[in-house]
């Protein structure tokens, strides 16, 4: 097994987990959405993105990466052909049990690496149910329980790098940030580049009929022609090097009250 393969909680047998456990208390999930990323941009890129800066974390922490949650919030983009939304009562409840789970087994330590703003304030509340659930069961390690959520595409160095190579055309959705991350993954994504007009500047979104209305191609202020699947390497490692920093303090930090 190579350390990359070491690190993949769906590649590991029951004993090898346990045995985690007597060393290390800490768990990465990632979390992204499975939503429309304008016409040149893949459907899977939310999910995509946080499973690669999950997975490079993991690699340079040792922490055992859980599967990705590939469904998210985006009932926003349903107006659009291929997206996949959980309402925020059904994400909720799927991250409240994940942690649960987790904790059950004595996961002291849930790291979110979260790839879709729509999933903020959801999870945020999902690891409030499950503190007061993990209480009320009587969980070993209901005291000491911690998740921290951590959006990738808002790291300082992420979006330095973002403002410095793309300006105002990273946009708010279908950015070349994000969408350089996936032609680094996958370069059969270079197949959807295409000349596109400009796009509708962000605004208030009122649903998905509303969404599909001011943005007819579903980007908001972003130009993804400027993404280079080089770019996207360089993305993954500025993410990976700053949630890192954050990952070993939230693993050696005392349980508080509250997460982040």
């Amino acid at each position: 097994m190579t350390p990359a393969e070491a690190i993949r909680l769906q590649l590991l047998a029951w004993p090898e987990v346990e045995a985690y456990l007597d060393r290390c208390r800490a768990v990465i999930l990632p979390l992204g959405s499975t939503e429309q990323h304008g016409p040149t941009g893949a459907i899977g890129t939310d999910a995509l993105t946080a499973e690669a800066v999950a997975l490079e974390l993991g690699c340079r922490s040792g922490v055992l990466v859980a599967p990705t949650q590939a469904f998210g919030m985006a009932e926003h983009h349903l107006g659009f052909p291929g997206t996949i939304s959980l309402q925020p009562s059904t994400l909720l409840a799927v991250l409240r049990d994940i942690v649960l789970s987790l904790a059950g087994h004595g996961f002291e330590r849930i790291f979110v690496v979260n790839g879709h703003g729509g999933n903020i304030a959801t999870a945020r509340a999902a690891f409030a149910e499950a503190y007061g659930e993990a209480s009320r069961r009587g969980l070993a390690v209901a005291p000491r329980l911690q998740c921290r959520l951590a959006n990738w595409f808002m790291a300082g160095p992420v979006m330095r790098e973002a403002r410095d190579r793309y300006g105002d055309r990273e946009g708010h959705h279908a950015t070349p940030s994000e969408i350089a991350v996936t032609l680094h993954l996958h370069p059969s994504l270079e197949r959807l580049r295409r000349p596109l007009p400009e796009a509708a500047p962000a605004g208030p979104i009122h649903g998905p009929d509303d969404f599909r209305r001011r943005h007819p191609d579903g980007r908001m202020g972003s130009d993804p022609n400027l993404a280079e699947a080089a770019h996207g390497a360089v993305f993954i490692d500025r993410a990976a090097t700053a949630l890192l920093d954050d990952l070993q303090r939230f693993i050696s930090e005392e349980a508080s009250n509250g997460s982040t």
